[in-house]
This record gives structure tokens, C-alpha cells and sequence, in this order.
């Protein structure tokens, strides 16, 4: 089963039916399978063969989805990027995945080339050269039937170098067919509102959903909650994706005129924890709303479920394991740990790339084999399990902090923050956030009569990170708390920033 073959059956069976909107651009099925597979041969025209990347360094957009669905019809890998990244992070990358064409538009055409990229065929979204590919004529590349990988998502790396994990069509068809289908109930009659960036697995998850059942989706260019709220209502959305912070952002328009969500009938959230309260509040405004939440990560999906009639009274929790994923905690021993107790969270669905979890890290086999134990993957978070079987983020083993829905690995805070004259020692930690969830706080030692500004810092990271990565909050200490063998003591810095808010 691939892709290319859900997508044609419906531009079959439902040529008409709007395939995907954003903006001004509309694309029905048959428009969506016919562009695609003329852009499929014209990368195929240029030499673009099996297994080899192309990068896509666009914002939400119809091109976005368009390239993706050809570079899996021409038998490549799309290595999805977030156009927000900084030259040095797409330098990384570029390296790593070696990409034969990089798709790029007005917008990120500099970052492309600052990254350097001489030797990929580059292809401008917004200029001639792309029409001309959609109208390249021909028939579609032989795609051997094992070969399966069809995207590179890079996460940040907890040594501040990116990672790409390696996804398979087969990993998309069990998530976003099978597993949607069953537990949601989604149906090509659904509406999908996508409100954050396609580059990542959240919303590309929602777009897989169009590929895979035949749903339609709506994609905003970026969140503006008047804007959402106008787009449910207009466009007669009936699934919304989101992290919790864009409910919070939202929650304003639906105490306004909860009528205008009436349309709505499911949403589904991941990311940072969802306060029970506001889920509490949007299911008293929006009665008729199902609310689903889930744990997932890039590299392993949606490993948990926690259901409407379970958000109240499980709300802290993030449900139970969906079916096929089995899970195990452990200690620091890799020895399985009592249920109530907390443990690292480990987690296996088959073969590696047959069903949920990722194949493989690309180009990076020392990665690959520290991230699986015998088929398990360790996901680097720390949790607890129930006497009824839900399971309870405790944690992030990885450092990581998780604003707006982005992950934002200290360890590369930290090692931008590092390169910066006069800075002796540095430590990142997540806070909350009250519309973020969470919020970058860095704390610095200085060297012996140095001097710095919290400004400085900002813009130092805004120039080798992407934005969202950068501290809001930056605190500057004598000397930052250690414990008795030399490692910094985060919870201590957590517990400062409490006490200097």
C-alpha cells in the first residue's frame, strides 16, 4: 500500500470534491493527483532517482502539498523543513540529507542560499521554472514496491545537531488511516482546520489525513484566532488540529459567539499539557465538541488516546497506549519499574517503519542504535503508569521545552548562548507559560569581569536559531547551582525562576 495509490483512487472516486485550501488557492482531488504527477516527471526529467532528498523550505501553502505528493510519486524522500529555521541549522541539514532539488519560494530564498546548496537543482515555487514543471508530460517513475521511505523530519538534537528521522508510508497508513479512522471517526466528509506550520508531524499529520481517508483540509498561512474562527465557520470545518496553545489563543472567539463553532465536532490536541480546566471550559461552550489528546513524538506518532469521556476525570494523564504500541518504563538499570513508579518511557509497534515508529535516524546509525533496544524505542521522557493502564508525562529526559507546540531542546539554546564572549557557564530550562505553555529561561554565569545584556543574548540567538528557540527570559548568576559531581541543578534554576517572575 502506498500513498500515490490512496490519492489516485480519489481522484477517481471524488474528482471534485476540494482536496486543499489555503488562502486563495483551491485544489479538488483530480486538480491535486494531475499537478502532482506532472510534477513527479518533471523531477524525474531532471534526474531526481529513487531514495534520493528533496528538500521543501516553503510556509503553509497549496506548493507545499503539491511537491510533497510528487516527490513520493517520483520515488524520492521529502525532507521537510520549517522555513524559520536559521542558515546555520539549514547548513546542518543540507549537509546531512545531501538533497538532489530543494523546492524554496520567494519568501526563503535567501536562507536557501546562505545555506549553500550548489550542487541541488533549486526550484522556485513562485517563478516560471515550477509552471513549466506542472506541465511536464510523461509517464510516472517505476517505484520498486520495498521501497517505502517517503519523508526526513529533523528534530533538535539534545547536542544541538538536528536529527533526521526517517518515515514511511507505512508509518502515515497506519496512523492517519487506520488509527484516525477507528478511534476518530474521521471520514472524507470531514473539514480539517490546520493551524500550525505543515513542516511538522502535527499538521502533516492532518494533511496525511486528506492522502489517506479523502478528508478535505484547510490550511491557515499562519494562526490568527479571528481568523480561525472565521475559517470554521466559512469553510464548515468540522475537525480541528491544534496544539493547547492555539485553544488558549482561541478560547476569547469561542466565549465571544460560541454559535459560530457549531460546525465542529471533534478536535484534537498534542503538545504541551492541556490544562484540564480550559478543556473543561471549551467542552461546557462547545457541548457537542469531541475532545481527543494524545502523546506524540516525530519519531514514534501518536503513542497514546485519551478520549472525550476522559478528559475530565483522566485529564492529567495522557490516555491509555493505542492499539498494536506496547510500552515499558525503566530505571537508570533499563530495569522495568512498578506501576505507580517513574521510569523512562520506552515504547515498540513492530518492525521499526512498519507501523508507528520511525525506520531509522538518516545518516546516523550511532543515533539509530542508541534510540532502539531490541526494537524498543526509548523516547527520552520520563513518565508513570496507573493501575488502569494511563500513562503520565512526568518529565523530559531530553531537556526539552515544548512552547507553542515546537520543541526546543536546551542543549542547543545552551550552545548558541555558549559561543558569546564572556559567557563562562550556561544553563536553559523550560518555565511556564501562560500562553505558550512553556517559555525558553536562560541562566548565565559570566566570566571573571565580563559584562552582558539580556538584549544581547536575544539577538545573538535570533541570529543562529530559529525564532521561536530564542530565551524570553534571561537571568544572569554568580554562579550556577551544582551538585556534589559537577552537573547543573535545573530544578534548582526552575525554582529560582519562580521567585524572580
Amino acid at each position: 500500500m502506498k500513498l500515490p495509490a490512496f490519492l489516485s483512487s480519489f481522484a477517481e472516486a471524488i474528482p471534485d470534491r476540494e482536496a486543499v485550501c489555503c488562502g486563495n488557492a483551491r485544489l479538488s482531488f483530480a486538480q491535486l493527483h494531475e499537478q502532482s504527477s506532472r510534477l513527479a516527471c518533471g523531477l524525474a526529467a531532471l534526474g531526481v532517482a529513487t531514495g534520493e532528498r528533496v528538500a521543501i523550505c516553503l510556509h503553509n501553502r497549496v506548493e507545499f502539498v503539491v511537491a510533497f505528493a510528487a516527490v513520493v510519486k517520483a520515488g524520492a524522500i521529502a525532507v521537510t523543513l520549517n522555513p524559520r529555521l536559521a542558515t546555520r541549522e539549514l547548513e546542518h541539514i543540507f549537509a546531512d540529507c545531501r538533497p538532489r532539488a530543494v523546492f524554496f519560494e520567494n519568501g526563503t530564498r535567501a536562507a536557501v542560499a546562505c545555506a549553500g546548496v550548489e550542487s541541488a537543482l533549486t526550484i522556485n515555487v513562485d517563478e516560471t521554472t515550477y509552471v513549466e514543471l506542472l506541465s511536464t508530460v510523461g509517464e510516472l517513475p517505476e517505484v520498486p514496491v520495498d521501497f517505502d521511505d517517503c519523508q526526513i523530519t529533523y528534530t533538535s538534537g539534545t547536542t544541538g545537531k538536528p536529527k533526521g528521522a526517517v518515515i514511511t508510508q507505512s508509518n502515515y497508513i497506519t496512523s492517519n488511516a487506520w488509527l484516525n479512522a477507528s478511534q476518530w471517526g474521521m471520514t472524507r466528509e470531514d473539514r480539517v482546520l490546520v493551524t500550525t506550520p505543515l513542516a511538522h508531524r502535527t499538521a502533516f499529520s492532518r494533511l496525511m489525513n486528506t492522502f489517506l481517508i479523502g478528508s478535505s483540509i484547510v490550511i491557515m498561512t499562519r494562526f490568527d484566532a479571528k481568523e480561525a474562527a472565521r475559517l470554521i465557520e466559512e469553510e464548515h470545518i468540522t475537525l480541528l488540529g491544534m496544539v493547547p496553545t492555539v485553544g488558549r489563543m482561541l478560547m476569547p472567539e469561542i466565549e465571544q459567539n460560541p454559535a459560530r463553532f457549531a460546525n465542529l465536532r471533534l478536535a484534537v490536541v498534542t503538545g504541551e499539557a492541556f490544562p484540564v480546566e480550559l478543556k473543561q471550559r471549551m467542552q461546557e461552550l462547545l457541548p457537542n465538541l469531541k475532545l481527543y489528546s494524545f502523546f506524540a513524538s516525530t519519531e514514534a506518532s501518536a503513542m497514546t488516546l485519551l478520549g472525550p469521556e476522559e478528559q475530565i476525570s483522566k485529564g492529567a494523564s495522557t490516555g491509555r497506549m493505542n492499539p498494536g504500541v506496547e510500552v515499558k518504563l525503566v530505571n537508570e538499570e533499563d530495569v522495568s519499574v512498578a506501576v505507580g513508579e517513574v521510569g523512562e518511557i520506552l515504547v515498540r509497534s513492530g518492525v521499526p517503519g512498519r507501523y508507528l515508529t520511525m525506520r531509522e535516524y538518516f545518516n546516523n546509525p550511532a543515533a539509530t542504535a542508541d534510540a532502539f533496544q531490541d526494537g524498543w524505542f526509548r523516547t527520552g521522557d520520563l513518565g508513570r503508569l496507573d493501575s488502569d493502564g494511563y500513562l503520565y508525562i512526568v518529565d523530559r529526559k531530553k531537556d526539552m521545552v515544548l512552547s507553542g507546540g515546537y520543541n526546543i531542546y536546551s542543549k542547543e539554546v545552551e550552545a548558541a548562548i555558549a559561543q558569546i564572549a564572556g559567557v563562562e557557564d550556561v544553563a536553559v530550562v523550560g518555565v511556564p507559560d501562560p500562553i505558550f505553555g512553556e517559555s525558553v529561561a536562560a541562566f548565565i554565569q559570566l566570566k571573571p569581569g565580563a559584562q552582558l545584556a539580556s538584549a544581547q543574548v536575544i539577538e545573538h540567538c535570533r541570529t543562529q536559531l530559529a525564532s521561536y528557540k530564542k530565551p524570553k527570559h534571561v537571568h544572569f548568576l554568580e554562579e550556577l547551582p551544582r551538585n556534589s559531581s559537577g552537573k547543573v541543578l535545573k530544578f534548582e534554576l526552575r525554582a529560582l525562576w519562580s521567585g524572580t517572575k
